[in-house]
């Protein structure tokens, strides 16, 4: 099968498009024809040195070509002789690594679940890393009710698009900031106000939040506090993808933020999203209602992953990249 691969760490130019042996499937385990995929700044750790490191060791340091990619949606070409919930012919989608390839293997008590007919594969495949990570940090980080105010810092990338939508279908004021050729996305998407970045910093605008999801991470922690309510709180989800190479967002830069919020009312949450089945089926439906919708920037085939990843980089991407097979 194609599969785009990494032999070492590096900017995308180092992956390959290369012909390997389709993953052997364990007896839990379903095998997975991938029709589509998506880019997510998490895929970019496996360039740097310590993510590719991480790889190679939890690999045993083997002959197992090493291929990128989590978010999928696709077909069940198999299942493992233990496996009841999935048959072949299935439409499914979710997370597991290797999704850059024709083929991939996931537990079938993981990140995977049945897809809707009414998705397409494109819409399924930019739901698992980015969709959950925004409802994560609105539902269970942010706790946003209905009719509370909130802002989403960086609202025109994949989780905060995701974010903003989820936010308003718990009931709150959304306020969106982005750059100005995102704006009238964020208003389509249903935010109540929309802030052009180049033009405002919202952090002087006087205005007060009960929940402030950052995508972005491009403020301090005194900055983020003078737009919080006195018990607000600042929820860190996701990443703008330029800061992979060496941007404002690094774990220094978050935990800062958290031990300065230590000790006041106004709280910064600091997570790492968690791909379950509850939470896939749950946006699923949220899609199948017409409160989410995937907002797609730009497709790639899967010879062109490299070409998606430097526009990634770039940090300008309209929701979310999406990767072709054919």
């Amino acid at each position: 099968m194609k599969a785009i691969v990494c032999h070492k760490p590096g900017r995308p130019d180092v992956l390959r498009l290369e012909e390997i042996d389709r993953p052997r499937i364990a007896d839990e385990d379903i095998l997975v024809r991938v029709h589509a995929a998506s880019l997510n700044p998490v895929d970019f750790f496996t360039l740097s040195r310590v993510g590719f490191t991480a790889r190679r060791v939890s690999q045993g340091f083997g002959p197992k070509p090493l291929v990128l990619g989590t978010d999928f949606a696709g077909t069940v070409e198999s299942v493992g002789k233990s496996v009841t919930a999935f048959k072949p012919g299935d439409e499914v989608f979710g997370g597991g690594r290797g999704a850059f390839a024709e083929y991939l293997s996931v537990p079938a008590k993981g990140g995977v679940v049945q897809k809707s007919a009414s998705l397409s594969f494109e819409q399924a495949a930019a739901i698992p890393v980015a969709a959950l990570t925004a409802l994560q940090a609105v539902r269970d980080h942010g706790k946003v009710r209905e009719g509370q105010r909130v802002l989403i810092n960086g609202a025109s990338g994949g989780v905060g698009s995701f974010a903003l939508q989820i936010a308003k279908a718990f009931g709150a004021s959304v306020t969106a900031v982005c750059s100005p050729a995102n704006l009238e996305t964020a208003r389509t998407l249903g935010a109540d106000r929309v802030i052009d970045y180049t033009r405002e910093d919202f952090t002087l605008g006087g205005e007060s939040y009960d929940v402030m999801v950052d995508v972005a991470g491009n403020h301090s922690w005194s900055e983020d506090k003078r737009v919080l309510a006195p018990a607000g709180i600042m929820v860190a989800a996701g990443a703008s993808a330029h800061t992979v190479w060496g941007g404002s967002r690094t774990i220094g830069h978050l935990l800062n933020i958290w031990l300065a919020s230590v000790r006041g009312p106004q709280k910064a949450s600091l997570f790492i999203a968690k791909l379950t089945k509850q939470d896939l089926l749950l946006l699923q439906m949220l899609f199948e209602k017409g409160k989410v919708r995937s907002v797609i920037d730009r497709r790639y085939g899967l010879e062109r992953v490299p070409e998606a990843f430097n526009y990634m980089g770039e940090g300008h991407a309209k929701g979310k990249i999406i990767i072709i097979n054919v």
